[in-house]
């Protein structure tokens, strides 16, 4: 009896306790006391690619590029100067539905850490001569990006997806909007969406109260939008988390294991800033490239939001798929008991690279499959066409839908899910960003428990049920297709139909 009580207490206590304060300005400030020799602080604001217009669009890039120069308050070398004084790691991150600055340092720098971080949000100059340095490095930068298939392909998927406008908007800023972007653009989008309302501030390895005191400190003088649908609340509005007994991570686009936020249904959607709306369209791409090593070849379609519970079946289904490099994939614990690697890279060696993604977002999804593989035009033995390998994707998804999944291979995939949920929240960096992202989507943070207890409850007849929904016939929902090599995959849409696959 005293053990089992003990046990209960250890548990109940590993579970860091988590505090939400609104301060009078509506900007959110939360905490996750978790002990440690580091503290991290981030800013999260709801703004990002997908809310550029044609006149806007590229200043997320930019705002990313610009963080950190100088300021009214810091010259460039002074800013410099206090970055390398934290002896930490402080970074913005701009993505399609959120920009985040963030910075991990010692505890006793957290005062400076946040000065830095308001500094470069509320007081940028943003000099013409640091805008013409970065049009410099944001040219460099998409000419190396669009050299690598694997870095660029996945932005060009989401374009041909969506289409202009929302999640269709690239994340790099187009070449011929490089010498468009100078300060009035930067303010003007700075004005529109670093607003309080919009905004969470969320630290790791401090007390509350401590944050509370300099986020007022260093951002009290931003005022909130007239019309913001966000609650207010006072000051003193502290939630401490629920406790539980039991125990509590990309490339271009983010996982499911980067970060346990992208997993959690929402149930406040009634607090939850709306996004601009994002139409998914599917469609078909073909980039000729004679000169490629590797042909590649990715097929996609609309998953569910977020907010939708058929996200957990998703997110196994992608671990169940898994896959991965020829020579990178065959060791334990990296797939080599996924279907990816079983039924396809163990026995096609032409196949360089296979794997399973799921890109998610608030209403939205992608999931779908992609390969590199040798081109059959390129005369080495052995060579594959698009049209040759796409059969061997498009089945993949057809026997999620057709045939059910044995208990065994479906408790590995959930089990593995659940790890990586919980080892990419190890790391303190990947800690406040999920609190800090799940606070400014959900308004509250949600243990990583009750996510694995819903991946827990996943059974065969979900993923089936899933699949269904997302490309059976009867569902009547757009595949999204996007090759690059040497030929094209040709009647795709004769595939799709042969493997019972929806396609229109």
């Amino acid at each position: 009896m005293r053990s089992s009580i003990l046990r209960r207490t250890l548990s109940t206590a590993a579970i860091p306790p988590v505090q939400l304060t609104t301060l009078p300005n509506k900007i959110r400030v939360a905490t996750e006391s978790t002990p440690g020799h580091f503290s991290s602080v981030g800013l999260y604001i709801d703004a990002g690619t997908r809310y550029e217009n044609p006149r806007a669009s590229g200043v997320s890039h930019f705002l990313d590029r610009m963080a950190f120069k100088s300021t009214t308050c810091r010259t460039s070398e002074a800013m410099s100067n206090d970055i390398h004084s934290l002896g930490s790691q402080i970074s913005c991150a701009s993505s399609r539905e959120s920009m985040m600055y963030q910075s991990s340092h010692f505890h006793k720098a957290t005062p400076l850490a946040l000065s830095l971080i308001a500094d470069t949000v509320i007081n940028p100059i943003f000099s013409p001569e640091e805008i013409e340095v970065q049009r410099d490095a944001a040219a460099y930068e998409i000419r190396e990006i669009s050299a690598k298939p694997e870095m660029i392909l996945p932005e060009i998927l989401h374009n041909v997806a969506y289409g202009l406008g929302g999640l269709g908007n690239p994340l790099l800023c187009p070449e011929e909007r490089i010498s468009q972007i100078d300060a009035d653009a930067l303010r003007a989008n700075i004005k529109e969406w670093y607003r309080p309302e919009r905004m969470v501030i969320a630290g790791a390895g401090m007390h509350h109260e401590q944050l509370v005191e300099l986020v007022d400190k260093f951002f009290s003088s931003l005022k909130p939008s007239t019309t913001s649908s966000q609650p207010s609340a006072s000051r003193s509005n502290t939630i401490p988390s629920p406790h539980l007994l039991s125990p509590s991570s990309p490339s271009v686009g983010k996982t499911l294991t980067r970060a346990a936020s992208y997993l959690f249904p929402n149930n406040l959607s009634a607090h939850v800033p709306k996004s601009p709306s994002s139409t998914y369209t599917g469609g078909y791409r073909f980039i000729h490239d004679p000169s490629a090593e590797f042909d590649h070849l990715y097929i996609a379609f609309e998953g569910v939001g977020i907010h939708d519970d058929d996200i957990y079946a998703l997110a196994t289904m992608q671990m169940l798929l898994g896959g991965g490099g020829s020579f990178s994939a065959g060791g334990p614990g990296k797939g080599m008991y996924s279907r990816l690697y079983t039924h396809i890279l163990n026995h096609y060696p032409q196949i360089d690279h296979c794997a399973s993604y799921h890109h998610i977002y608030t209403d939205s999804s992608l999931f779908g499959l992609f390969a590199s593989f040798v081109p059959a035009a390129s005369g080495v033995s052995g060579g594959n066409t698009a049209s040759q390998i796409l059969p061997h994707l498009v089945h993949q998804l057809s026997l999620l839908l057709y045939s059910p999944i044995p208990q065994v291979e479906l408790s590995r995939a959930k089990n593995q899910l659940k790890s990586s949920l919980m080892m990419a929240l190890e790391s303190r960096s990947v800690e406040v960003e999920d609190l800090g992202r799940q606070i400014l989507v959900h308004n509250r943070k949600v243990p990583v428990t009750e996510m694995t207890d819903k991946i827990d409850q996943v059974t065969p007849e979900d993923i089936q049920r899933v699949a269904a929904r997302l490309w059976g016939l009867e569902s009547r929902s757009k595949a999204t297709v996007v090759c690059m090599g040497h030929e094209d995959t040709g009647s795709w849409k004769e595939v799709f139909s042969k493997y019972g696959l929806s396609s229109v």
